[in-house]
């Protein structure tokens, strides 16, 4: 059988060996290692700039320390944009005053509001009823703010938040200036002030907006690129100097 040599002296039956040798256990899987919890995100805590924007207009004494609020805010991001606070112009003491939407490139650059070619036509238009923002009497004197005190970048419409987050200093202003009448020059200025927008409708009718009597009026700009609406402008202009003259 090809066996040359023996080792033992009696024969070993190997299948009897394999059936009595103890199978191997199987592996058992070792125990993963529990997944821990990621850790909590941090909570983002938002600054809400128009609590903000309330206590800082309303610790503000005087127009002066009205200016030095505006120009501490630091909630809007247009002030990064813009060249200067375009605060106000005119008599502080005049009975009227305007609130326009916010400063153009001229008005930027000036640091006052409506002194581009609208300014310029609507210094033409009060000039006309005997009014002017250089006027030394209250009562034939102008004075004139905006909604947005910074710029636009490449002068687009005012965002809602923007508008939201400074109309408290808009507020302010009207309290420490006292005038007996407002006039909304525009759209946005109507839809910040009266909530409302259409100046096509609301232009010529009187309402109230701050606790005072309002009247919204086509914006000079418009003016310049609709001159047929003039004429509506002139009627409104009239029906203001009716007004003033109601209330003296």
């Amino acid at each position: 059988m090809g066996v040359t040599e023996a080792i033992g002296d009696a024969p070993v039956n190997r299948y009897e060996l394999e059936e009595a040798a103890p199978k191997p256990k199987a592996a058992q899987p070792s125990a993963l290692p529990k997944k821990s919890a990621p850790p909590p995100r941090p909570v983002e805590r938002r600054i809400d700039y128009v609590a903000m924007a309330k206590q800082m207009a309303a610790g503000a004494q005087d127009l002066d320390g009205l200016r030095a609020a505006m120009g501490a805010f630091e909630g809007c991001e247009l002030k990064k944009g813009a060249r200067n606070l375009v605060f106000a112009d005119g008599n502080p003491a005049a009975r009227m005053m305007i609130i326009g939407e916010a400063p153009g490139r001229d008005e930027d650059r000036e640091g006052k509001p409506f002194v581009g070619r609208a300014g310029q036509l609507l210094d033409k238009m009060f000039d006309a009823i005997g009014m002017g923002r250089t006027a030394p009497l209250s009562k034939d004197a102008v004075y004139i703010t905006n909604v947005l005190p910074w710029r636009p970048p490449q002068d687009r419409d005012p965002k809602p938040d923007e508008v939201d987050m400074l109309m408290p200093f808009v507020q302010r202003h009207v309290e420490l200036v006292a005038p007996e009448v407002l006039v909304l020059m525009g759209n946005h200025a109507c839809q910040a002030v009266l909530g409302k927008r259409g100046i096509t409708r609301l232009r010529g009718q009187w309402g109230t907006a701050l606790g005072r009597p309002a009247l919204p009026m086509f914006h000079p700009a418009y003016l310049l690129r609709t001159p047929a609406a003039k004429r509506e402008a002139w009627a409104d202009l009239l029906d203001l100097q009716a007004k003033l003259k109601e209330l003296a």
